[in-house]
């Protein structure tokens, strides 16, 4: 009994100080309870939140206006709607899409449809997730590799595209459906942290042969140069 009395007064001693002060000096019953443990001592840096760069592009255009009138009646002379059917969005400063469809009647010579879409996705920065641009840089990369593993893609050709956006892919491929032979020629291009694909594509019916993969890379690459420059009008 007298041999536990001193451990006992110490205890309650320690019972007695601030939080803090037991975590340093009464967190051991051993003869070093004197010592501050260094162990102890907050970081300044700890609970600093990490800072990433700001997203250069706070928003997207409107992507049924993101390509001229006139390139979009080139690329699909008998587009149903010339003013572009609209891709539905929860939040269009974040996601936007458009698209364009026609079939134009060559008579004996059959008939040609042609397709064109332009979707963007922009990416904010976030102190977990990263900066926009790095995230852009992430769903590009994806968006390309998407592409070309296209589900019936058949000679898949993949072309890096410079002069429009910080870089960009055009993707060329055949594929097989509604008894035609479409060409596909789809653009993915990455301007800061923003990510845009345009798809152009088309095939010919009733005995008209189907496009060129030269005529639907032009094409989108054609469009996807105006809907990057949009981008960047949206954000003056």
């Amino acid at each position: 009994m007298h041999r536990s009395a001193p451990r006992l007064t110490r205890l309650l001693a320690c019972a007695a100080v601030p939080v803090m002060l037991v975590v340093a000096g009464c967190s051991s019953d051993s003869g070093s309870s004197g010592k501050k443990s260094s162990s102890s001592a907050p970081s300044p840096s700890a609970s600093a939140s990490p800072t990433v760069a700001k997203a250069v592009y706070p928003k997207l255009p409107d992507a049924c206006k993101s390509v001229p009138a006139k390139t979009v009646s080139d690329l699909v002379p008998k587009a149903k709607d010339k003013s572009g059917t609209e891709v539905k969005s929860s939040d269009l400063s974040a996601r936007a899409g458009c698209s364009w469809n026609g079939l134009e009647s060559k008579g004996t010579k059959g008939s040609q449809y042609r397709w064109l879409s332009v979707s963007y996705l922009r990416f904010g920065s976030d102190s977990v997730l990263g900066s926009g641009q790095k995230r852009a840089q992430d769903q590009y990369a994806k968006a390309v590799a998407d592409v070309k593993a296209t589900d019936g893609a058949k000679s898949v050709k993949t072309v890096t595209t410079p002069g429009i956006g910080n870089e960009a892919t055009t993707v060329t491929y055949e594929q097989r459906k509604t008894d035609a032979d479409f060409i596909y020629a789809v653009t993915v291009t990455r301007t800061e942290n923003v990510v845009t694909t345009v798809n152009h594509n088309g095939a010919g019916y009733e005995g008209s042969k189907s496009p060129s993969a030269d005529d639907m890379t032009k094409g989108a690459q054609t469009a996807a140069k105006a809907a990057v420059a949009s981008v960047a009008a949206a954000n003056k």
